[in-house]
């Protein structure tokens, strides 16, 4: 068993936090996941961040040369999370105040969701159940015309930070997608597509009254009218079946795993933008979502070797989104030997007493003779193991980790293995 990351070069390399804030989040990421280094993560300093199953990563303080937009010594604001081997950068603050510090002309594809004001004390189905639609106080209205002011306010911050021929792609319903289109076109983009994001197996309509909503409209627009804008055709019409991919796009929503470490009221499937990702851009290329939510546009960017720069102000959601980027970040490939023997253990015995005979199954039961649970400790620079540990927990295995000769190696993973021995009564 082993584990690593993958990385667009081969390379396997850790993540850093470049604040203390960053470190409390992915502590509470951490615990979020089940598991914890018993000491908690520490700024500055190596040491590890724990998640299932039992992986730990380090902090590295390796600067990113790929990208002077990404360059900690920029004017952008202390990220809570760096990781500069995959080059992800994620803020938490209101992107009217981050966007500004963001160097123009430097991102090459923005995905945004924004709020789509519909916190309006109604009501909806959820897996069955009546639930509100309230979101939370960002998701409120205040008006038509201040929500469209807002809209034309981080567009604009939006068209600011891309690059001559980037383009944006902004998802929404009807409550809020007309604004968005008319403010793209008081701020001069160049309208592209409209997208037409078709759900498979929508919630009903609890009032009867109308149709179900069963799509969401994504419009995809250049920075302005001079925009060169990058689309991969070839690519689109090969997902497509061999036919030019058209603009309805059904997709179904996040699955359970996408889930599995909590939600978000609008999360998007990761199918959804690894599609709007390919389309108009290439490995390498700066992805910005000012308004991250869940993470699912930083988990598609990192799939497909694109860096990611993401914001958010609530801070449920830049843990939930630190969780799946870690578990994106590690991979874990467990091996297992088959042990067959030619003992009979459910044995079929024969009566030979009476004139006929019969075969009679007896059923054996099972004595639990050996359980063990270790712990192995891969090093951050020898890819090896370099210390493991029979214990009962993994705070046991760090206790004894160190005590031992080993403790100033730093550690990329922990790998947990558990052992039981059953045999036949």
């Amino acid at each position: 068993m082993r584990g690593c990351f993958p990385s667009a070069d081969g390379s396997l390399d850790g993540f850093s936090m470049t604040s203390p804030a960053g470190a409390d989040l992915l502590r509470s990421a951490s615990s979020a996941l089940g598991t914890a280094d018993p000491q908690g993560l520490r700024h500055p300093g190596a040491g590890p961040f724990v998640m299932e199953p039992e992986i730990a990563n380090p902090r590295s303080q390796i600067a990113n040369p790929k990208s002077e937009m990404l360059n900690p010594e920029s004017r952008i604001l202390n990220p809570v999370f760096h990781d500069p081997q995959h080059h992800i950068k994620i803020y938490q603050g209101d992107c009217l105040e981050i966007l500004p510090a963001i160097p123009e002309n430097c991102v090459d594809l923005i995905f945004a969701d924004p709020p789509y004001f519909l916190s309006n004390d109604g009501i909806t189905c959820h897996a069955g159940r009546m639930v509100s639609v309230n979101k939370g106080a960002w998701d409120r209205s205040r008006g038509p015309d201040a929500n469209h002011e807002f809209n034309r306010a981080w567009l604009a911050a939006c068209q600011r930070v891309l690059k001559p021929n980037g383009t944006i792609w902004v998802s929404g319903t009807a409550h809020i997608i007309h604004s968005i289109g008319f403010a793209m076109q008081q701020l001069g983009f160049k309208l592209l597509n409209d997208i037409s994001w078709v759900k498979p197996n929508p919630p009903p309509n609890l009032s009867c009254r109308y149709f179900t909503h069963a799509t969401e409209t994504i419009i995809w627009a250049a920075k302005n009218r001079k925009s060169r804008h990058a689309f991969n055709y070839k690519l689109m019409k090969q997902l497509a079946g061999g036919k030019q991919m058209k603009s309805v796009w059904t997709i179904p929503a996040p699955d359970r795993d996408e889930k599995r470490f909590g939600k978000h009221p609008t999360q998007k499937p990761v199918a959804l933008l690894e599609r709007v990702i390919q389309a108009a851009s290439n490995p390498g290329d700066l992805v910005l979502d000012p308004f991250m939510g869940s993470g699912t546009t930083a988990v598609a960017a990192l799939r497909l070797r694109r860096m990611a720069l993401a914001i958010d102000r609530e801070n449920d959601w830049i843990q939930l989104a630190l969780v799946r980027i870690a578990r994106e970040l590690i991979c874990v490939i467990a091996t297992a030997d088959c042990f067959q023997s030619s003992l009979d253990l459910r044995a079929v015995f024969m009566d030979r007493s009476i004139g006929e005979a019969a075969s009679v199954q007896m059923a054996l039961t099972s004595r639990l003779v050996h359980r063990e649970r270790k712990y192995f400790f891969v090093g951050a620079h020898r890819r090896e193991v370099v210390y493991s540990v029979v214990a009962d927990s993994l705070e046991e295995a760090w206790k004894c980790f160190r005590s031992s000769p080993f403790q100033s190696e730093q550690i990329l993973s922990v790998v947990k293995t558990e052992t039981e021995i059953y045999l036949a009564q």
